[in-house]
């Protein structure tokens, strides 16, 4: 069996009222979903909306490789710490999507003794969320379709219809199709294809929108296609915004979760940080700062991809600031990145080690150039050496300017993080260190491609841009359509700082491919697809699928 689901399932839950005591919700704000699962109710949500903020710590990473790096395990091994040290803290996470959980990457509900739980309920269908986002993505496709079906009032260009549908699940499969076809009953035919659910612009403004208010006009901004004459036709204009809202109602609450240790964690919304903005929702995000003096959540992938858009598009849009930042990493991942293989990992090799520090080095660079404080948490595996968690230590705090500060949350849960909440506390409540303050990339006013520009030199070192012809045009126009204030949110590999997931460590001077751009007026970004990266993913050659089954007493087994 895998021990993380081994430890799971051997733990002994609070009932979930119990974890909302701790937290300060009353048992009348809860509607429950069995013992161990809630969802936080609307009008306690408003209730706390003015209540001061407590600090927001983000946890972020290098780049992944496939020796693990362990940031959903260190923020909630961090969480966990700070709340043994006294400091009332509530995690925020983002919800698993079933795509990864059945693919490769498994689960993310953390690992060892730095766990969400109940493990399998939040891997698998949860609450219910993410079939309500699909459910009201493929609404609006239905009605799209249905509308030109019916004469097509609107006047919709076929060729511009943008909206495709979204499943979650990997199904490469899926990724061009052709619809309505058959006899003329069926519709008109034309090309489409999906999308994974967390890809979904509808996952996005879930994510993003302050309140169910905000979240329907969000919903009625959304761009589907554009008329013959080229103006753009919205959700709103197929008046498909309410019924959309009605599906995403109770979607749109915070779900309570408790860690192993039993502290509150708020498990909301899935965005993968390589193709979208890869944060948990504004609303979650927002509960969290009202009931804890301190909030643990983390961006997707590595610092490059999900601190950057946390940053520059969830904090941007939020008006929210974290107090600091912690970059995760591993001994034997930095080793890979320095070009170690992943069959050696356990072998010590200083000299890999040393080569791969220049990730990390990168992306502490990066997040200081945000105005913000950081950390480094080395999320410490049994094959690690004294000499190996010297020389890491030794170059963060002699090159990087950064203590880095060893974790043993895995096997101890929050005690094996103490150190590290420590200096957490430090960095967040003290101005010991030179500090700028918080702030974003680039301003709202500079043009679209200057801002994909800009993130690509600062973020990834790119020696420049090269945009495809049809993604050129297609900027300029959403420039001119009064769209140039959005961010930017870049799609790429999350294994590279380049578009190229085969150069590790830190490259420079390469040349980084936009191949398509989209624009996500609902939720208020545009979109920068770059390379190869797919925004509905493969299943890899043996999935993780082929290992689950259920035991002889009904228990799920093979889930990681």
């Amino acid at each position: 069996m895998n021990i993380d689901l081994e430890i799971a399932q051997a733990a002994t839950l609070k009932p979930i009222a119990a974890v909302a005591e701790v937290a300060g919700i009353p048992a009348e704000a809860l509607d429950l979903y069995g013992k161990h699962i809630a969802k936080l109710d609307q009008p306690f949500l408003k209730a706390i909306a003015e209540r001061p903020r407590g600090r927001l710590i983000l946890v972020t990473a290098i780049n992944p490789t496939p020796a693990g790096e362990g940031k959903t395990t260190t923020t909630i091994g961090l969480g966990d710490a700070l709340n043994r040290i006294g400091k009332r803290t509530v995690i925020a996470l983002r919800e698993p999507s079933l795509g990864p959980v059945f693919g490769r990457k498994g689960g993310a509900t953390g690992g060892g003794y730095a766990q969400v739980l109940p493990m399998e309920a939040i891997n698998l269908h949860f609450t219910g969320d993410f079939h309500a986002i699909t459910s009201a993505h493929n609404l609006l496709a239905a009605l799209v379709d249905n509308h030109i079906y019916w004469g097509n009032q609107l006047d919709i260009d076929l060729r511009t219809v943008t909206w495709r549908r979204v499943l979650d699940m990997n199904d490469r499969a899926l990724r061009q199709i052709a619809t309505s076809l058959g006899d003329g009953f069926n519709g008109l035919p034309r090309e489409t294809g999906f999308d994974i659910t967390v890809a979904s612009e509808v996952m996005a403004i879930l994510c993003l929108a302050r309140d169910l208010p905000d979240l329907e006009a969000r919903l009625a901004r959304i761009i589907v296609a554009r008329t013959r004459a080229g103006t753009a036709v919205t959700a709103g204009d197929l008046e498909a915004a309410g019924a959309m809202a009605v599906l995403l109602k109770d979607a749109a609450r915070p779900n309570l979760v408790q860690t192993i240790d039993g502290s509150p964690a708020l498990i909301h919304g899935g965005p993968f940080a390589n193709i979208a903005h890869g944060c948990n929702s504004v609303i979650a995000t927002e509960a969290a700062l009202r009931l804890g003096d301190y909030v643990v959540t983390e961006a997707g992938f590595g610092a490059d991809l999900g601190a950057e858009k946390f940053l520059n598009i969830k904090c941007r849009s939020a008006g929210l600031a974290p107090a600091a930042a912690v970059v995760v990493a591993t001994v034997r991942a930095l080793k890979m990145q320095g070009g170690q293989a992943k069959d050696d990992l356990g072998t010590e090799n200083l000299e890999a080690l040393g080569n791969g520090l220049v990730n990390l080095g990168r992306h502490v660079e990066n997040l200081r150039g945000f105005g913000l404080k950081v950390a480094v948490a080395i999320n410490a595996f049994g094959t690690d050496t004294a000499a190996e968690h010297g020389l890491l230590t030794h170059t963060c705090e002699e090159r990087f300017g950064v203590k880095a500060i060893l974790c043993r949350h895995w096997a101890e849960g929050g005690k094996g993080a103490e150190a590290l909440a420590h200096h957490v506390v430090q960095l967040a409540e003290t101005d010991e260190m030179p500090h700028e303050g918080f702030h974003v990339l680039y301003p709202d006013e500079l043009p679209l491609k200057e801002k994909i520009e800009t993130v690509a030199a600062r973020i990834y070192r790119a020696a420049g841009v090269s945009f495809a012809p049809k993604a050129k045009r297609e900027l300029e126009r959403f420039q001119a359509s009064g769209f140039g204030h959005l961010p930017v949110c870049m799609a790429k590999t999350p294994y590279s700082f380049s578009s190229d997931e085969s150069l590790l460590g830190a490259p420079t001077g390469f040349t980084l491919p936009v191949r398509e751009v989209r624009l996500a007026a609902g939720a208020g970004f545009v979109v920068a697809i770059c390379g190869e990266v797919m925004t509905m993913p493969g299943l890899p050659r043996v999935p993780a699928a082929a290992g689950m089954r259920l035991s002889a007493a009904g228990e799920v087994e093979g889930l990681s």
